[in-house]
């Protein structure tokens, strides 16, 4: 089976790239590796399925030096001409979206961004699986499509139409365009709602990294809502597990369209989080206790149930274990 990864040089492509080498799939990797944070995690986490960062040249498909059955290519999911031409060439049988522009703050901060890629790209994604039909695609969502919504834990039954930020907005606006592609063109797609994916190779944007990085040098760090916040923090291989049950499951409903959460079903208080860190770092936080920042919700708790009863999925990860793993990986990167 042909899967094709956008997103491949991000944390979650990354990874579930170097799962799905490891059990026998064809996998063609692709990223557009913009400068939204350190380009060199990008190119560092490619290495680890085997693509040399100097061999990478724009819109040319390089060959994994470890994996016989990896390719990389460097394009941009807005460009539909560059898009077309590798969808006819390739013939996938699947296509997993985890590209596409992250962060709530920094969509408050550049809104274009976010319009261009995770509207016009993920558009373009869709035209390119109706022209050269794939068998299933599997795309990102977010736990932020739930917005000012109450009710916990979130189910994919609630509604989703209070966004508090742009960010999120794209995110449902995914899921509708989705839907529709799926009713007119009988394209399976599912959605998943990932909720915060921590570990290593992770995200520098993201709290367990910032987190961790300051209090391993002495800095402060920024506590928001004064500590008063619940996170359903999720472990990437955790995360990862679930997307591979999904790829070669595509609905066979009328409208072959699914939406699931995917977390650990745990919500942390913020506080223990931080008192998490510090112990396995040995050292303690220093705290700058602040508001709420603009777009960001108290908690998230994500109900699993629906991915749990189609497919068996049920994380296994502790936090201190999952954030034991991320301390070594962060030493060792960072020596």
């Amino acid at each position: 089976m042909k899967v094709l990864i956008t997103g491949a040089a991000g944390f979650i492509g990354s990874r579930l790239a170097y799962m799905l080498l490891n059990s026998g799939y064809q996998v063609v990797g692709l990223d557009n590796i913009n400068d939204y944070y350190d380009v060199q995690l990008k190119y560092d986490r490619l290495a680890t399925i085997g693509i040399d960062s100097s061999q990478i040249t724009p819109g040319e498909m390089i060959q994994s030096k470890m994996y016989p059955d990896c390719r990389f290519i460097q394009m941009d999911l807005v460009d539909y001409t560059g898009m077309s031409h590798l969808f006819a060439q390739e013939r996938f049988d699947v296509v997993v979206n985890l590209a596409g522009q992250a962060g709530v703050r920094y969509s408050i901060e550049n809104p274009i961004a976010y319009g261009q890629s995770n509207l016009m790209g993920f558009l373009n994604l869709l035209e390119c699986c109706r022209h050269y039909p794939v068998k299933h695609l599997v795309y990102a969502s977010s736990s932020s499509v739930y917005g000012m919504n109450e009710k916990v834990p979130y189910s994919e039954d609630d509604k989703t139409d209070s966004p508090v930020s742009l960010y999120a907005a794209t995110k449902k606006a995914n899921e509708l365009m989705a839907h529709s592609y799926s009713k007119l063109y009988n394209i399976p797609t599912t959605g998943l709602r990932f909720f915060t994916v921590y570990g290593p190779w992770g995200r520098p944007d993201m709290a367990p990294f910032l987190f961790m990085k300051a209090i391993l040098n002495d800095e402060p760090i920024k506590v928001f809502n004064h500590g008063h916040m619940k996170r359903d923090f999720t472990y990437i291989d955790d995360i990862v597990e679930g997307v591979m049950k999904v790829i070669p499951s595509p609905s066979d409903k009328q409208v072959p369209f699914r939406i699931y959460n995917i977390g650990n079903s745990t919500p942390v208080d913020l506080m223990d989080f931080i008192q998490t860190i510090e112990k396995e770092a040995g050292k303690k936080a220093i705290m700058n206790m602040v508001g709420m920042q603009p777009g960001d919700v108290t908690i998230t708790y994500a109900d699993t149930s629906h991915l749990e009863k189609d497919f068996g999925y049920k994380p296994s990860t502790k936090l201190s274990d999952g954030i034991a793993e991320f301390y070594k990986w962060y030493i060792s990167y960072f020596k």
